[in-house]
């Protein structure tokens, strides 16, 4: 028997985010960076409530295997992170640049997405600016002005990575099965 489906929130502000868990590594730490950014429909106009999840490798390229992602303690980098968005539709995490998995692998950060309307959650890459766009499979493998939505640009505060949902600029989704 098939059920209609279902969107995928917008329960996230009362059931899923918890204290620190936008924090990887805490602002102290010397290798701390921020990224941040925005959550957009498809008519541009921020997602309130919208939940952002990422998954990393530390600076050296190691993927962490650390038990119980959830646990803060300061000082145990997990590799996970969960933030929602606020009224204005923006997200922060501190966190550490990633390194290369192997030898000639494009670092990236692994994002997933969350938001009221969508059926599922959604599925992305952020890369670090200054990529060789030539040397990733994925990057390489799509239009330039595509590959561009999946690059996070410097600014003042940190790294700025804008998800956009549908549209112009519609930000490069993945699909994972």
């Amino acid at each position: 028997m098939t059920t209609p489906g279902q969107t995928v929130g917008p329960f996230f502000g009362y059931a899923l985010p918890y204290a620190g868990g936008e924090q990887l590594v805490d602002r102290s730490h010397p290798d701390a960076i921020r990224l941040h950014g925005t959550v957009l429909d498809g008519a541009g106009e921020p997602v309130p409530d919208a939940l952002l999840e990422i998954w990393q490798a530390d600076g050296a390229g190691r993927v962490p295997r650390e038990p119980g992602s959830l646990h803060r303690d300061g000082y145990t980098f997990t590799g996970w992170g969960r933030a929602a968005t606020d009224r204005t539709g923006a997200y922060s995490f501190t966190t550490v640049r990633p390194g290369a998995t192997e030898p000639g692998r494009t670092p990236f950060i692994a994002l997933t997405v969350f938001a009221r309307g969508l059926l599922d959650r959604l599925f992305t890459r952020v890369y670090l600016p200054g990529q060789d766009f030539a040397a990733d499979p994925l990057l390489s493998a799509l239009p330039r002005e595509r590959a561009e939505t999946l690059c996070a640009t410097t600014d003042p505060e940190g790294l700025r990575f804008d998800v956009v949902l549908q549209g112009e600029r519609e930000t490069v989704f993945l699909r994972h099965d």
